[in-house]
């Protein structure tokens, strides 16, 4: 059986192959485990209509399951490489000398051989009409012979307008090489694996591609063309793009705060009185940090609003109540969520443990405004005002938050900040180009 042209292959009573020929092989396009695969060595299967089918419900199922022959049972075999073969089953039943059945041998029929497969061509056709990918296959001179609907939405050409034209209006004149290097591995009866390339519409735009290329044999085993399935990896691309443009920025953002916190760190020794002061404020000041970095997160890096972030700086201490905010929805980048963060978090727990907050009866107002610059630029303005506070005592306010206001956070945004001593509290105002402070969604409602 092994020498035999056509598909042979055996099963036991329960189903599973014991043997199949070369031919069996060739025509499922990959060679099942004898003794595991059960029914049929198909990889996939459809009924003749474009259906799936499942394996019990193939021909050598039926005869086993039913024990009876089955003659002339029709499928289409799915191949790995995502050609469709549509062929005829005979199983037959095999019987011990008792009339018992032991197993059952089947003969596969490849129907594009046979008279058959006018019929089975029109079922194959509709599949590759409903594939979502674009099928295309072309002769050995390039011409274009075929063309699904996913072709014309892929490519935007008609069917009239592709087919009897040479495959290279689909590409770009720097690709061209790559049309010379496909017809040679074709002829040479070779498949070409999914690669990913260039391919142009017809409105000149270009699209990333993903393809599969395999020869198209005659009647008689000769290639005659190639078949080619082309997946559009538009979204795939721009997921990649968007996950390169990410690590970039995540990449930039925590060299960033690496350098914060060796300043913050640097800064605060001077200041702090003992170790373990040092200690605590440097470990509030990092987890203030880390409050900024959950919110970019969170958001992948597409930044956070002013009231989130003065939000998630100031929930620890449980003031809200007491914190008021006003202004427009302001969308801050990550750079200025990073710097406005710590700017918040020193005013928050300067205000909980010397000022308004410190007192039942004091409160935070919070307001910011987008305002048009003298060289024709929006400006930002944010101003952080204490009320109802304890008198404020200038002289004994100096330490690392007093840096930030004045000068670190100001300079990162390109701006001023100016800090001020007055009798019902502090108050702080930041000044700074709305472009080094907004990243989108300037003007929109209130936040």
């Amino acid at each position: 059986m092994q020498a035999l042209p056509v598909a042979v292959y055996t099963t036991d009573k329960q189903g599973y192959i014991t043997f199949f020929n070369e031919a069996a092989a060739d025509l499922w396009g990959h060679r099942p485990m004898v003794g595991q695969d059960r029914w049929c060595g198909s990889w996939k299967l459809r009924h003749l209509d474009g259906r799936p089918m499942a394996h019990d419900e193939c021909p050598m199922a039926v005869a086993l399951l039913e024990e009876r022959d089955v003659r002339g049972g029709r499928a289409i075999a799915e191949r790995p490489d995502g050609q469709f073969i549509p062929f005829s089953a005979h199983p037959v039943l095999l019987r011990n000398v008792r009339g018992e059945v032991v197993g059952a041998i089947n003969t596969l029929l490849d129907l594009r051989t046979q008279a058959l497969a006018d019929d089975a061509g029109i079922r194959l056709a509709a599949i590759v009409e409903s594939s979502m990918d674009a099928i295309v296959s072309k002769d050995l001179n390039g011409i274009i012979t075929s063309w699904n609907d996913a072709a014309q939405r892929l490519f935007g050409y008609t069917p009239a307008e592709a087919i009897g034209r040479p495959v290279t209006i689909l590409i770009p004149p720097d690709h061209l090489d790559e049309e010379a290097m496909i017809i040679s591995r074709i002829r040479a009866g070779e498949r070409i694996p999914s690669y990913e390339t260039i391919r142009q519409r017809k409105d000149g735009t270009l699209v990333p591609v993903s393809l599969t290329i395999s020869p198209i044999r005659d009647g008689i085993g000769r290639i005659v063309g190639a078949s080619k399935i082309a997946r559009d990896i538009s979204p795939h691309k721009e997921s990649e793009r968007r996950i390169r443009t990410l690590m970039r920025e995540v990449n930039h953002r925590v060299k960033n705060q690496y350098s914060v916190i060796v300043s913050m760190i640097r800064e605060t020794s001077k200041l702090a009185g003992t170790p373990e002061a040092f200690l605590s404020q440097v470990r509030e000041r990092i987890m203030a940090l880390s409050e900024s970095h959950d919110l970019l997160v969170d958001a992948e890096w597409r930044g956070a609003t002013i009231g989130e972030l003065i939000h998630a700086q100031t929930k620890a201490f449980a003031t809200q109540a007491r914190l008021s905010m006003s202004g427009p929805m302001i969308m801050l980048q990550p750079n200025a969520v990073q710097y406005l963060g710590i700017a918040f978090h020193e005013l928050a727990t300067n205000s909980v443990k010397h000022g308004a907050l410190s007192r039942l009866d004091g409160r935070v107002e919070v307001e910011w405004t987008v305002t048009p610059a003298a060289d024709g630029s929006d400006g930002f303005r944010l101003v952080w005002r204490e009320l109802d506070g304890p008198l404020v005592d200038e002289n004994t306010r100096r330490g690392f938050g007093t840096v930030v206001l004045k000068r670190v956070t100001p300079q990162a945004l390109s701006g001023t900040g100016r800090l001020e001593f007055e009798r019902h509290g502090i108050t702080w105002t930041l000044e700074a180009p709305l472009r080094f402070v907004q990243m989108s969604m300037a003007g929109i409602s209130a936040d």
